[in-house]
Formats: C-alpha cells, sequence, structure tokens
C-alpha cells in the first residue's frame, strides 16, 4: 500500500529558494517517465525554430507533468491523485501548459471514444488553450496523422481509438451531459465571479464518478478582484492542503505566490523577488519588462496597481491593495480572534453598545456589537448582516460573494422584510436583557421600521438607549478611532469574511479638514456592516456606562 501526503509545509524556504514545490516523486516513476517522454516530444510552435518542450522548459513544469500521469496506478488504472491546482502569475506559459498535458493525455489514452475536456470561461481564453494545441498537432507530421484536427468544432481526435479532446467555452457551449473523465479547468478566477459557475463545474466533472483514471486540472492565475465564489473555495482549499491543515492526498496544490512575511513588508515590490512567483523568469517572462511596468504603475494613479500585481506577481488583491484605501484595513487580519462570538463578547463585557448601519432593499443590513472587556477594558467586536434576496438578482457581480458569506454563517438572506429586523430586535433585546447595553447607535436614515420595533423593547431616546450617530464628515473622530485601536491591538474581532470585505470595500476621501468614508465601487461594494461597527464606535470612545433602567436596578443594586 502506498502512503504519501501532497502537504508541502516548508513551501516558503522552497519558493524562495527557487526550488519544487511538489514534495513527493511520481507514485508509478514508468508512469511518468513515459507521459514525460510523449509531452517533452511536443513541440512549441510560437517559439522561433519550434523548440520541443524537452528543449525550452523549465524543470518545475516536468514536475507538475510527472505528478499527473505518474499517479496513475499501471495495474488497475487508478488515479490516486485526481485533483491538481496551479496557481501562477501570467505568462508563464499556462495555456500553452494545458494544452501540452491534454494533448498528452489525448495521445497515451487507452480508453476508446473518450471525451477529454478543456473547460474555459469565454472563448478568448479557449483559444489561447486550442490554438497551441491544435499548432502542436501540425508541427509534427507523425502527430497530423494520429490526430485529426477541426477548428470549427475546436476538437482534436485520435484517429485509432477515436477519443477527443475538445476545448468548451463555458459562456456559448453548454458542459450538461458531458461524461469526460481527464478535464482541464482553464483560469478559475473568471469562473469565481459567476453566481452558477459551482453548479456549471459540477456538472462538467459528474464523469469522474465512472472513470477510476480521470482527473480534474484547474489552472489560473490570480483574481484582478478579491477571490471570490468557486475560485475563492478552491484557492482556500489548496492553500489548507499545502499548509498540512488538511490531509487529502488525491489534491495536489501548486502556488507560486510570496510568502507572508514578503507581502507584510511590501517585498513582492523589489525586482529581485520578482522571480518568486515566476518560475518561468528568463524565458516566457521578461524581468525588465516586469521592472518597467512596475515603474510605469507607480508613476501613475494607485487604482490600477493591483491588478498588475495580482496578473504579474500573482499578489492577491485584498485590503491592504485598494487604492484610497482606509489605513485601519492594514491592520484588520491581524485583530480577528474566532473565538469572539457573540456570546463571547456578551459574556466578557462590562458595556455594549450596538452599531447599526443599512436596511433597504438593495443594501446590507449591518449590525455590529462592540463590547469593552472587563479588566483589560479592551474592545471587543462581533458583527453581522441580513439582506434581501433580490439583491443577489440586482447585484449579480457580488451574488457569489455574498451566498459564501451566507454559508458560512456571517450573512442571512431573507424573504420577509421584516425578517431581518426581528432577528436585529433579538440581538438588541438579549443585550438589554443581560443588563449590559449602553445604547444602540444608528445611522438615523431610513430606519423608520426599525426604530418602531426598538420601542416596543423601550430602546428609545427618552430612555437614553438610542442614538443617532453622525455621519459623512461628521464620523471622522470614530473613523480615526478605530484605526488607532487596530493599530494598537485594543480593538480585536471576530474575523467574519463579510467583515474583511466591507472593510476592503472602504474608500477614504480626504478634504483639507476633514475624511469621510465612502465605497469603493458604487452599488455593489457593500460597507453597511463596516459603517455599523463606526456607529458603535462613536459611543464607545465616549467610554460609557451601562443604562440603568427602573426594572433593573433591583437585579444590580
Amino acid at each position: 500500500m502506498l502512503d504519501w501526503s501532497t502537504a508541502c509545509p516548508d513551501w516558503e524556504d522552497r519558493i524562495v529558494r527557487g526550488q519544487g514545490l511538489i514534495p513527493l516523486r511520481p507514485l508509478f516513476q514508468s508512469e511518468a517517465d513515459y507521459a514525460l517522454g510523449v509531452f517533452k516530444s511536443l513541440r512549441v510552435p510560437d517559439l522561433p525554430g519550434k523548440p520541443t518542450f524537452g528543449e525550452c522548459t523549465e524543470e518545475w513544469v516536468f514536475d507538475f507533468v510527472a505528478a499527473i500521469f505518474g499517479a496513475n496506478d499501471p495495474e488497475t488504472s487508478d488515479q490516486l491523485i485526481s485533483e491538481f491546482f496551479l496557481c501562477i502569475s501570467k505568462k508563464n506559459t499556462k495555456s500553452t501548459l494545458a494544452a501540452g498535458i491534454m494533448l498528452t493525455a489525448l495521445i497515451i489514452g487507452w480508453r476508446e471514444e473518450e471525451e477529454l475536456l478543456i473547460l474555459a470561461p469565454t472563448v478568448e481564453v479557449a483559444g489561447n488553450s486550442y490554438k497551441p494545441a491544435a499548432a502542436m498537432v501540425r508541427a509534427d507530421p507523425e502527430l497530423s496523422d494520429l490526430l485529426h484536427v477541426q477548428d470549427h468544432v475546436r476538437t482534436i481526435t485520435h484517429r485509432v481509438n477515436k477519443s477527443a479532446l475538445k476545448v468548451v467555452a463555458a459562456d456559448t457551449d453548454t458542459v450538461g451531459g458531458k461524461k469526460s473523465g481527464r478535464i482541464l479547468i482553464d483560469e478559475l478566477w473568471i469562473f469565481g465571479k459567476r453566481p452558477t459557475a459551482d453548479a456549471m463545474l459540477r456538472e462538467a466533472t459528474g464523469g469522474l464518478v465512472s472513470r477510476p483514471e480521470g482527473f480534474v486540472i484547474y489552472l489560473t492565475t490570480q483574481s484582478d478582484a478579491p477571490p471570490a465564489g468557486v475560485f475563492k473555495d478552491k484557492l482556500d482549499y489548496a492553500r489548507d492542503v499545502r499548509d498540512g491543515r488538511i490531509n487529502d492526498p488525491k489534491f495536489l496544490p501548486v502556488i507560486y505566490e510570496f510568502p507572508k512575511a514578503i507581502i507584510a513588508g511590501e517585498g513582492y515590490l523589489d525586482p529581485a523577488n520578482f522571480y518568486i512567483t515566476n518560475p518561468n523568469m528568463g524565458r516566457s517572462v521578461s524581468k525588465e519588462w516586469l521592472e518597467r511596468e512596475l515603474k510605469k504603475e507607480l508613476g501613475k494613479d494607485a487604482a490600477t496597481r493591483a491588478t498588475f500585481f495580482a496578473k504579474h506577481l500573482n499578489v492577491e488583491i485584498g485590503m491592504n491593495l485598494r487604492a484610497n484605501r482606509w489605513p485601519g484595513a492594514d491592520f484588520w487580519a491581524s485583530r480577528g480572534d474566532k473565538s469572539l462570538t457573540l456570546e463571547a463578547v456578551l459574556e466578557r463585557s462590562e458595556v455594549v453598545v450596538v452599531g447599526i448601519d443599512g436596511g433597504g432593499l438593495d443594501d446590507l443590513f449591518g449590525l455590529s456589537v462592540v463590547g469593552r472587556e472587563r479588566g483589560s477594558r479592551d474592545w471587543l467586536a462581533w458583527s453581522h448582516a441580513w439582506c434581501h434576496k433580490g439583491v443577489l438578482e440586482r447585484r449579480k457581480t457580488i451574488a457569489t460573494k455574498l451566498e459564501g458569506f451566507a454559508g458560512n454563517g456571517d450573512l442571512t438572506i431573507v424573504d420577509d422584510e421584516l425578517q431581518d429586523i426581528s432577528a436585529i430586535i433579538e440581538i438588541i433585546g438579549d443585550v438589554k436583557a443581560r443588563g449590559v447595553l449602553a445604547s444602540v447607535a444608528v445611522d438615523p436614515a431610513g430606519l423608520g421600521e426599525l426604530i418602531e420595533a426598538l420601542a416596543e423593547i423601550e430602546v428609545t431616546q427618552e430612555a437614553g438607549l438610542l442614538v443617532g450617530a453622525p455621519q459623512g464628515y461628521a464620523m471622522m473622530n470614530a473613523i480615526k478611532t478605530t484605526e488607532r485601536k487596530l493599530a494598537n491591538g485594543t480593538l480585536r474581532h471576530s474575523g467574519a469574511p463579510l467583515m474583511a470585505w466591507c472593510v476592503g470595500n472602504i474608500k477614504i476621501e480626504p478634504t483639507a479638514t476633514a475624511i469621510r468614508a465612502t465605497k469603493q465601487n458604487a452599488g455593489d461594494a457593500k460597507i453597511d456592516p463596516a459603517m455599523a461597527l463606526f456607529d458603535a464606535v462613536t459611543v464607545m470612545s465616549r467610554n460609557p456606562e451601562v443604562a440603568r433602567a427602573p426594572e433593573y436596578q433591583m437585579i444590580f443594586v
């Protein structure tokens, strides 16, 4: 019995040293050698002289190809490692590699009339994979005799066993009913932007159930926006397997990204480090070109830099790469504490302020609970949001993000327009019943129904429990206070992905005398839960005490 692991916990040392990121040798070396022999003989037509892969390719490519085909048991035909994930910077021969791998699979495959599939998100991306595959066949007389190229349907057919490699564009062709056993999914980051991508990929890969020799390969660069949908799910899973947090020997991740220390110190701006995420440096990637383009980006407005970093340096776009970002975003991730559930915040706090923002049918209804911890007097924050299901239709570009937040419990998607209000009232009622509520701080605009509902639990202005938080430029003190508390570590939060997204969406607009927080992109970039946090901080910064309503005085005397 074979025993192996695909984890690579020392990847940071390996990648800086320029070493391979695949931690194991091929499970079946003879199978790897056979496939490599075919792969290395394929010609790369778009290079001068049409050299073979064996003549013009870096070793990391051969390691990846060997890992794929070397995982097939020659006695049983079972594919012991069946999922492969490669995330790499642009122009590192990703599409050409896709063509070479799948063409190799077609040539050496034993199953008759098999369908092999390259699934691309668009027609253009499909062409990027199909054209080099077709050109490889035409560049070799022997392959031309063996394989039939049909450009009009983007198909290459094996003349002997009638198996076919098809390149399908997901935006024009259906994937329903596909029975492919060996599949390559190109540019996964684009699929991550589509609300229906998960169901589509499940349909496309359904043939693996009856194909024990099957595999699926995900190839991608980083996204030009914060990762979302199926891309984020697969990227997070790949990192967990690589780092050893998840044991899945049938999944092999290869991620060319900078170690966290280099990202934190902005070492990705140093041309001396460009090789880390560009293993084809000096071949298909020009260091001089990258240096020149970086200088151009640094000389322009910061809005376009993040895309350059994501595509050519494989730096994930997050809070710390956005133009005009809120300074507190730089410290947000490091202040997350998963143990800070709502219950934990309420149990550990001597006084609590609840902030509320949003509530329109096109917005999130954001709530943030900020407590002052007993003893340390640090601030502890927990946040949640609600949205109506119509938002998923009106804002399709963020639908996958919102569904993901709902899946991990940070967001509740509601049908009844009063369901969100009833949930908020229940939380505030619980805080009040515990005797720790100082006040509820709200953006007064458009909260008529909520104000009425709060009155039913006696949270009113007259009782001193309801405060209208200043908005716009008047919120500057709360914004500055929050970022200072994050910087010095006296504000910790629950680490909710929803809040990380909202914080990353904040854009700071300065004037001569003040600042205000707005959204990076009107409509789709939601920030309501973050604004609810600022509302709560408005009151918490005044060092409030618990409001002792008469009915609670008997309990606490």
